[in-house]
C-alpha cells in the first residue's frame, strides 16, 4: 500500500485528469480496501482536530449520532464493526449515548482501530469495544473529565489541599478564598459527579465486553479505569498512552504490525489514515463519519453544518504541502 506522499500524488493525478472529487475517490478506495481485507463493516470516525484550532467544533457531540445513523443504515450487522477512531474526545453524555447506540446495532462485535490518536472520550469509546488495534505510533489518553476546560480531578485536589492548608494555618485563608472563589457554589459537586460518571460507564463497558470472559474482570476493569482516571499520575489530560502501557494495565490490545503476517492490514489502515489527514489538510472538512460503501456525513468548518451523504467537499486545485512530508511507513 502507498505511503502519504504516494497517496497525495494519486490525488493530484486524478485532479489533473479533471476529477474534482479526487480526494473523496481516493479516500473511499482505501477505506473499501480495508473492509475487503477484514471482511467486516468498517466505519471511519475522523476528526480534523490536528488541523483545526477550534477543538469544540471537532469534538464528539450529539450531532455525531446522526452521522452514525446514516452510515450504519443498510449495513449487514452480522459482519460486526471495525471502528477507526481519530478524535480529541468530547462531550461525556454524547459519548455514552453513542456507545450505547453502536452496541445496540452490533452487540459486542465491535473492534476499535486507532491509527494515531483517540484521546479522552475517544479512549472511552475504545474501552467499550471488544479489543483495540494499535500500532507503535498509536495513543489513547486519560479519561478524567474536563469541566469547562479544567480537570475535574484537579479541582477536587485543589479543594482538598485548601482544606488541609487552612486547617494547619488559618492565616492562608485569604489566599485560598481568592483561588476557591473562582468556582461557583455547585462546581465541586459537579466535578465529583462527572468523575464518578466517567468511571462508572467505562467500568461497565469493560466488564460487559472486553473483559467479559475474564474471571477477574471486575479487578482488571478497576485497575484500568483507576489508571486512566488518575490525574496526579498522568500529570496532564493531553498525556499520550502508548501500546505498551495499554497492555500493561490490562486492555485487550491487538498489534497492528503483527495482526497478519503479510502486513496487508497495517498498510491498509495507515493508507486510510493518510487519506483522511490529506482530506483535512486540503479541504473545509473538520469531521467525517464514513463507511466502506462511500456513505458519509461531513461537518464543514465554514458553515459547521452536516452535509448530505456522499456530498463531500470536492477539491478543485492540486494540493500543496508547505510542511515536511511525514515519514514513510
Amino acid at each position: 500500500m502507498p505511503n502519504w506522499s504516494e497517496i497525495l500524488n494519486e490525488v493530484n493525478g486524478l485532479i489533473a485528469s479533471g476529477r474534482g472529487d479526487a480526494i473523496d475517490v481516493v479516500r473511499r478506495k482505501y477505506l473499501k480496501n480495508l473492509s475487503t481485507i477484514t471482511g467486516r463493516n468498517t466505519i471511519a470516525y475522523y476528526s480534523g482536530f490536528l488541523n483545526n484550532i477550534n477543538i469544540e467544533e471537532t469534538s464528539i457531540t450529539d450531532v455525531d449520532k446522526n452521522g452514525f445513523m446514516t452510515v450504519i443504515n443498510k449495513l449487514d450487522r452480522n459482519k460486526g464493526l471495525d471502528l477507526l477512531l481519530h478524535t480529541p474526545g468530547g462531550d461525556l453524555a454524547a459519548t455514552e449515548s453513542l456507545v450505547e447506540y453502536l452496541r445496540s446495532m452490533f452487540g459486542n462485535n465491535i473492534r476499535a482501530i486507532i491509527p494515531q490518536i483517540a484521546m479522552s472520550a475517544g479512549s472511552m469509546i475504545a474501552c467499550s469495544c471488544n479489543s483495540i488495534v494499535m500500532g507503535k505510533q498509536s495513543s489513547i489518553g486519560p479519561i478524567d473529565p474536563q469541566m469547562r476546560g479544567i480537570p475535574a480531578t484537579g479541582v477536587i485536589e485543589e479543594f482538598e489541599r485548601a482544606k488541609t492548608e487552612v486547617a494547619k494555618n488559618p492565616k492562608c485563608i485569604p489566599l485560598w478564598q481568592v483561588i476557591i472563589g473562582k468556582y461557583h457554589p455547585t462546581f465541586i459537586g459537579e466535578c465529583e459527579k462527572a468523575i464518578e460518571w466517567s468511571k462508572e460507564i467505562v467500568t461497565k463497558w469493560l466488564i460487559s465486553n472486553m473483559l467479559e470472559s475474564d474471571d477477574n474482570r471486575e479487578t482488571i476493569a478497576a485497575n484500568i479505569v483507576n489508571y486512566l482516571s488518575d490525574h496526579s499520575e498522568m500529570k496532564a489530560h493531553a498525556r499520550h498512552i502508548g501500546i505498551d502501557d495499554c497492555e500493561k494495565i490490562g486492555l485487550r490490545i491487538e498489534h497492528l504490525e503483527t495482526l497478519n503476517k503479510s502486513n496487508d492490514l497495517q498498510d491498509a489502515v495507515l493508507s486510510v489514515h493518510h487519506a483522511y489527514m490529506i482530506t483535512f489538510s486540503s479541504s473545509a472538512a473538520i469531521k467525517i463519519t464514513e463507511n466502506q460503501d462511500g456513505v458519509a456525513m461531513l461537518i464543514n468548518k465554514s458553515v459547521n453544518a452536516p452535509v448530505a451523504p456522499q456530498q463531500l467537499m470536492p477539491l478543485q486545485i492540486p494540493i500543496q504541502f508547505p510542511f515536511q512530508t511525514p515519514p514513510q511507513k
